[in-house]
């Protein structure tokens, strides 16, 4: 499984589970994934505390995206705890975030965890419950894609570099949840990734 060829413009990318998930496998897969696709990666493995998360995103080597996976089904309780105190958090406030998997335990009968996911800070939302898994890799591609050429684009020494700054928040009923206004092209996709992400 491909995230695409690999990128022109690699990003630094921070992948770990929530603080309740002792699962390893689905970290791994994205872990070489992200890499084979040309991205940077730091893996956290399991049951990172919040506080581990966002350290590991501070300082000067600070990620460009921050992939939350999950396939305990506590996903949406732990997501959004994480997420609400790192947009708190004056250094991390704008930092593209993205969580997936298994993010409830109802099925379909959880439907909105990802609308308030999105609403609580996430850039993306890849539920498993909500699509397939072609569909999913293909919208977690995209907004991959996008997101890198976006934040290239805001980069010094580049043409048109701006201030760099995160998606804002979108969702769409029925499919999975995706925030992309600094990744437009993904606006319409349905985005996640299966195995990877945590959908089993």
């Amino acid at each position: 499984m491909s995230a695409h060829p690999t990128t022109s413009h690699p990003l630094r990318v921070v992948v770990s589970s929530v603080s309740s998930d002792a699962h390893m496998w689905n970290l791994v897969h994205l872990h070489l994934l992200l890499e084979e696709a040309g991205h940077e990666v730091t893996n956290l493995g399991v049951c990172p505390p919040d506080a581990t998360v966002m350290d590991a995103c501070r300082g000067p080597g600070r990620p460009d995206l921050l992939v939350l996976s999950t396939v305990n089904g506590h996903g949406h309780l732990d997501g959004l705890r994480l997420i609400r105190a790192i947009r708190r958090d004056a250094e991390l406030a704008g930092l593209p975030v993205v969580i997936g998997g298994k993010l409830g335990v109802r099925g379909a009968d959880g439907e909105g965890f990802g609308r308030r996911l999105i609403e609580a800070g996430f850039q993306a939302v890849f539920d498993e419950s909500e699509s397939t898994p072609e569909r999913m890799l293909a919208g977690f591609t995209d907004f991959l894609t996008a997101l890198a050429e976006d934040i290239a684009a805001t980069r010094p020494g580049t043409a048109d570099a701006t201030t760099a700054r995160p998606p804002v928040a979108s969702a769409a009923t029925g499919r999975p949840h995706t925030a992309d206004a600094a990744t437009a092209r993904a606006e319409g996709a349905p985005a996640g990734l299966p195995v990877a992400l945590g959908a089993r």
